[in-house]
């Protein structure tokens, strides 16, 4: 039976219709994803459609429509997907940095960012909010500055208070602008451009949290 696409409509943030319970479905709706990313490198965001997800990912389409109402709900939970899986890999490499250099914790999240961008199926469309649907999910950097805010003030031993909070915020907005520039003028990302927002954001935090990390 045909199942057309129903009518883009947002849907709350992250929302699954069904969340996986069982291994296998939770396997399946793994495979949907992944077959979502590897579409938007193809065909882009408005060349995406439920029913090519569903070919690629050699599931019925039903399944894609048990998990999700539309394209949109679908990136939108890549876009989670891909702050969860930053989230991670940020927080796995602060091991390596000196308790209290915040410094060294900032350049691991810009690094990461980096890395996924260049290799991450999707990323270049899809990171952690949807560029062609914002009202999908309209708080993305806020996210972001969340996700990296807890691991920064974790790093620091002090709470993420509204001042730090504020702070990362900010950092997350500039170095944003000037990356997506970055990666607009270079689709690898314009090596000038990425040093030029290094300097930004280490400039803008020394300002904000002072010498720590000297």
């Amino acid at each position: 039976m045909s199942h057309p696409n129903p009518p883009e409509e947002p849907r709350p943030l992250g929302a699954l219709r069904r969340t996986p319970v069982q291994q296998r479905s939770a396997e399946r709706l793994t495979r949907i994803l992944d077959a979502c990313a590897a579409l938007l490198d193809e065909v882009g965001y408005e060349g995406l459609s439920t029913r090519a997800v569903a070919q690629r990912a050699d599931v019925p389409i039903g399944s894609v429509y048990r998990f999700f109402g539309n394209k949109r709900a679908m990136a939108d939970a890549l876009a989670h997907r891909n702050l969860d899986r930053y989230g991670e890999r940020v927080g796995a490499r602060m091991a390596d940095v000196t308790p209290g250099d915040w410094r060294g914790a900032i350049d691991i999240a810009f690094d990461e960012y980096l890395a996924m961008k260049r290799s991450v199926p999707g990323f270049g469309l899809v990171d952690f909010g949807i560029p062609s649907a914002p009202d999908a999910m309209p708080d993305a950097n806020l996210d972001v500055a969340d996700r990296v805010g807890d691991i920064l003030a974790a790093h620091l031993g002090r709470p993420l208070d509204a001042t730090l909070r504020r702070a990362v915020v900010v950092a997350v907005e500039a170095v944003d602008s000037v990356l997506q520039l970055a990666f607009r003028t270079d689709p690898s990302g314009d090596a000038a451009l990425i040093v030029e927002a290094r300097e930004l954001v280490h400039a803008y935090l020394t300002h904000r949290l002072g010498g720590a990390g000297e």
